[in-house]
C-alpha cells in the first residue's frame, strides 16, 4: 500500500543563516549538488560544472517568463494612510487580481492613488475574494512600469543591486511575480557551452504566481488548493518534447515551473504522445506517488519547508532521499531559496 503523506512529512530545520540574501557572482559559480534520484548518491561541484553530468541529446526545458514590477506603494484616499499592492495576474486592461496590505483598509469600494504629482495611478477595489485577494481596477496600466518595483520574495531582506539580478538571462515574456529561480544560475557563456555539447534546449512560458512562497497549511495534502498559473507552449516545443521521449533521450526541466507546465500539458492531453502547442492554466499538484510522464530530471534550488515545491522535488526521487540531501546541504553550508545554491536531480 502506498504511503500517505502529511504536510508535516515535508518539514525540516533550516538555520536563518542558510537563507541566501544575495545571488552568486558570477551567476554560475554557486554550489551545485548532483543527486542520483534512485540511489541518493551525491556529488558536490560548482554550477558551471553541470556539463559533466549532462549528456549529448539531453533536452533542457527552460521557462522564459519575465518578472514584472508588480509591487506598488500608494495611499488610501479615505484614510490617507499608506497601502501596498501586489499585482498577481491581469484579467483585462486595467483589471487585476492582487494582494493588498493592510487588507482591513482596502475594502470593497475603497479608492486609492499610487505615485506622485507627475505620474499617478488611480484605482478602486471592485471585489474581495474568499482567499483574501482583491480584484482592483486602475486607470493606467502603462504607469506600472514607472511606479512599480520587482516583488522580491519576503525572506530577502536586503537590496540585490540591479533588477537584472532577479531575472534570468533569457527572460522574454513578462507576467511573473516571482522569478523561475533555477534559471538564475545560467549565463550566456554556459548556454553556449550547452549547445556546443549538442544538448538540445527549448523554451516554454509559465508565469509564476505568489503561491510559490506559500506553505501548505492543512495537514491533509488533499485539502490544499493550488492556484492556477498561465502557460504557453509552441507547436515546435511540443514536437521537440515528443521526439526526445520517443527517442529515449532525457528531458531535464530547468526549474519546478517548467516541470509543472510539462506535466500539466501531458496530463490534460492524455500522455506526452498527444501534446501540442497551446495555452492554458496549470493547477497540477505533484506529490510523492505521482508518475511523471515527461520529466526525467530537474535542476532546482532548495525549497521552503512544507512547500508544494519540496513535495514536487520529493516526488521525482523520494521524500527520504530529498530530506537527507537537504540535511547534507545545511551541514555543508549550501544556501537556500531564490538566490541560493542549486541541485541537479537525475
Amino acid at each position: 500500500m502506498a504511503r500517505k503523506f502529511k504536510t508535516s512529512d515535508f518539514n525540516y530545520d533550516l538555520p536563518q543563516s542558510s537563507i541566501a540574501q544575495f545571488p552568486a557572482e558570477p551567476r554560475d559559480h554557486c554550489k551545485l549538488m548532483v543527486l542520483d534520484k534512485k540511489s541518493g548518491n551525491l556529488n558536490h561541484v560548482k554550477f558551471f560544472e553541470i556539463l559533466k553530468f549532462l549528456q549529448e541529446g539531453d533536452l533542457l526545458v527552460f521557462n522564459d517568463t519575465k518578472v514584472f514590477p508588480a509591487r506598488l506603494y500608494g495611499t488610501d484616499k479615505k484614510s490617507l494612510k499608506p497601502i501596498e499592492i501586489l499585482l498577481l495576474s491581469k484579467i483585462e486592461d486595467g483589471l487585476w487580481t492582487s494582494l493588498v496590505k493592510p487588507g482591513k483598509r482596502m475594502r470593497l469600494g475603497s479608492k486609492f492613488v499610487i505615485g506622485n504629482q507627475q505620474n499617478q495611478i488611480h484605482g478602486v477595489v471592485e471585489q474581495v475574494n474568499d482567499s483574501g485577494s482583491r480584484i482592483i481596477r486602475i486607470d493606467d496600466d502603462s504607469l506600472i512600469y514607472k511606479l512599480g518595483e520587482l516583488p522580491l520574495p519576503p525572506y530577502i531582506k536586503k537590496s540585490v543591486g540591479t533588477s537584472d539580478n532577479y531575472q534570468t538571462v533569457y527572460a522574454k515574456h513578462e507576467g511573473s511575480v516571482a522569478a523561475p529561480t533555477a534559471g538564475l544560475h545560467f549565463t550566456q557563456s554556459l548556454l553556449e557551452q550547452i549547445k556546443l555539447k549538442k544538448i538540445e534546449t527549448l523554451f516554454v512560458t509559465l508565469h509564476v504566481g505568489w503561491d510559490s512562497f506559500r506553505p501548505v497549511k492543512d495537514e491533509n495534502l488533499e485539502n490544499h488548493q493550488m492556484h492556477s498559473e498561465y502557460w504557453e507552449l509552441t507547436d515546435e516545443a511540443a514536437i521537440k518534447i515528443k521526439n526526445a521521449k520517443n527517442e529515449g533521450r532525457r528531458v531535464i526541466s530547468v526549474g519546478t515551473t517548467a516541470l509543472r507546465l510539462l506535466e500539466n500539458v501531458a496530463d490534460i492531453s492524455g500522455g506526452y504522445e498527444n501534446i501540442k502547442g497551446g495555452t492554458g492554466w496549470a493547477d497540477i499538484f505533484i506529490t510523492p506517488g505521482y508518475e511523471f510522464q515527461i520529466a526525467d530530471g530537474l535542476i532546482t534550488n532548495f525549497h521552503l519547508p512544507k512547500s508544494t515545491l519540496l513535495m514536487l522535488t520529493s516526488a521525482l526521487s523520494s521524500t527520504d532521499i530529498i530530506l537527507d540531501a537537504y540535511k547534507v546541504a545545511v551541514k555543508n553550508n549550501y544556501k537556500f531559496y531564490s538566490f541560493g545554491d542549486a541541485m541537479l536531480i537525475i
